[in-house]
């Protein structure tokens, strides 16, 4: 349904009427995690750059209250007077410091350079004799230190570039004086490992939150045999794109829960519709931005329904899916100055996955759109088509990919979808798989590999099964098999067979020659037999073992050995 709207009939003071009373209704539930991580800061700053800069900085920091200074100036030693705290003066090659590795956050940095042999220095341990630094100052110019890993500075770094205004200047300084203490902040992601798609047997499977993390907070565990997502709690700084990345909703914010956010969104439109408010667009938009306006005086139209956001990454296609779903005529994502470029590219992929979806379903792409920074013509524009729906969506349960499932299956009976398989940006987590039947054995390695129930075994019969709303592509299975029976097929398929269970391969079960009870199917023992011909517990007619049951298999072994006990020694 993409019916146009008569835009001589949108009252905006209705329309401003209805919004005000959503806000005095319904609150936006926000982060109110207690703080539980805490930066302990003693003040030992190192500053990094060439020698006019450095020395600068350095004066301005003197006499400030700070613990020590440590000079690291590019081949010249700085010579700047002792003040109140120490102050210790090294010079670095220009090998050195673009070898300089620096690691932590606020209040434990590494910075460490190659030494002799493979060996490295430990900068705060060989100058402050101390485990770390509390305060990096980069006063670097261009291409002088190695790229960082991370987008967005961990705490405790400060960039200053040697060219920047004196207002500019000043604040970094402050920063720098001003981070000495102890310093508390929400741990804000929690991990479910047993939702999470990352890994299974020794396989990595989906790495979507480690790709899209600007503050490289997120890294993947290596254990004994499964590897692990953790989110550094010291590195991380909410930014949310990894929980909107989560197709399983392994990672979600600890509070609110992400699906509080979808649940008022939906609460939030039915509200403005009884209010009498028309035509709403759900703009998301951060708290930073919202304060911006506000200083500046800007009134926006009433239609016009702002998600405040602590950064945009937090809400994702699902979100935005599930306010068209509920009754949004459209949603606008108000973009910002200085987004980090991995947000950046995130939000623009999930934006091409969203409109991708809604094309499947038969709905206009752009119902969905993103808004630059500073486009007041387009934040504030009049929809050019109604609302699709007037009834929101009631979600029945918390997990995060049955409510997507759920929102699509409205958004499909709102639509007139293709029936076909839409092909989706890459890496999205929408698609089925190929079983080859003449290579599948039932063996269900794949079955115990999936994190989600896409792939169900057929409990007393060998049956293999798959659900392909439920898949999310992690790959797991496709590495797990041990035959390669199994190809991943990407992209969204809009006909019903996506959200009904099919068999994949079904074969007779295989009898134990024992005691007839059936124990595995005709192909994998077909293929054991194959594969453990020349195993001396198989030789010779001990090769019947193969055919029978785990109970039958030890009675008879029991029998050889109770005959010739030496029999244990040949194995």
């Amino acid at each position: 349904m993409n019916q146009r709207i008569q835009l001589a009939s949108i009252d905006d003071q209705r329309n401003a009427a209805a919004r005000e009373a959503v806000r005095r209704r319904i609150s936006w539930p926000v982060n109110l995690t207690p703080a539980n991580v805490t930066y302990h800061s003693r003040g030992h700053v190192v500053l990094i750059g060439a020698v006019q800069p450095v020395i600068a900085a350095a004066r301005a920091l003197q006499h400030q209250g700070l613990a020590s200074l440590t000079l690291l100036t590019l081949n010249d030693a700085a010579e700047l007077p002792m003040g109140s705290e120490p102050v210790i003066e090294q010079p670095l090659s220009a090998e050195q410091l673009a070898q300089l590795t620096i690691t932590g956050h606020l209040g434990a940095f590494h910075l460490q350079v190659p030494f002799s042999q493979g060996e490295t220095l430990d900068l705060a341990q060989v100058l402050v004799e101390r485990d770390a630094f509390d305060v990096v100052l980069d006063l670097t110019a261009p291409g002088m230190l190695p790229a960082m890993p991370w987008e967005l500075p961990p705490p405790g770094y400060l960039r200053l570039a040697p060219e920047a205004a004196d207002e500019q200047r000043q604040q970094v300084l402050e920063s720098a004086v001003e981070l000495v203490g102890e310093f508390d902040k929400p741990r804000y992601f929690q991990v479910n490992t047993d939702l999470c798609a990352h890994s299974a047997s020794g396989n990595v499977g989906c790495t979507r939150c480690l790709d899209v993390c600007p503050a490289d907070a997120i890294t993947s565990i290596k254990g004994r045999i499964e590897s692990r997502i953790e989110i550094d709690p010291f590195l991380c700084q909410g930014v949310g794109s990894c929980t909107s990345a989560c197709p399983t909703g392994a990672i979600e914010f600890r509070l609110p829960e992400t699906r509080r956010q979808q649940d008022t969104l939906a609460a939030w439109l039915e509200a403005y519709r009884e209010a009498g408010g028309e035509v709403p667009v759900l703009r998301f938009v951060t708290h930073d931005t919202l304060e911006q306006e506000r200083q500046a005086g800007v009134v926006t139209p009433g239609h016009l329904i702002d998600v405040p956001l602590e950064e945009l990454g937090a809400a994702g296609h699902d979100q935005w899916l599930t306010a068209l779903a509920s009754g949004a005529s459209e949603v606008r994502i108000q973009l910002h100055e200085g987004m980090p470029p991995r947000l950046s590219a995130f939000l623009n992929h999930q934006v091409a996955l969203a409109q991708g979806l809604l094309a499947a379903l038969g709905h206009a792409v752009e119902r969905i759109q993103l808004v630059a920074a500073n486009a007041t013509d387009a934040r504030d524009a009049l929809p050019s088509l109604l609302p699709l729906s007037d009834t929101a969506v009631s979600f029945r349960e918390p997990n995060k990919r049955t409510r997507l499932n759920q929102v699509l299956a409205r958004l499909a009976a709102l639509g007139t979808p293709s029936g076909e398989r839409q092909a989706l940006p890459e890496g999205a987590a929408f698609g089925g798989i190929d079983v080859d039947s003449s290579a599948c054995t039932l063996c269900y390695a794949c079955v115990s590999n999936c994190p989600t129930p896409a792939l169900q075994a057929g409990g007393d019969t060998p049956v293999l099964s798959f659900l392909e709303a439920d898949c999310v592509q992690c790959g797991l299975c496709e590495q797990a098999c041990p035959e390669n029976a199994i190809t991943l097929v990407p992209g969204f398929l809009a006909a019903p067979a996506r959200e009904t269970r099919h068999v994949c391969h079904e074969e007779p079960a295989f009898e134990c020659i024992g005691c007839g009870k059936p124990f595995a199917t005709v192909s994998t023992v077909a293929a054991m037999k194959t594969k453990l011909a020349n195993h001396p517990y198989f030789a010779g007619d001990a090769l019947a073992r193969l055919e029978m049951c785990e109970d039958c298999r030890v009675k008879d072994v029991w029998k050889t050995m109770m005959r010739d006990p030496d029999a244990q020694l040949k194995v």
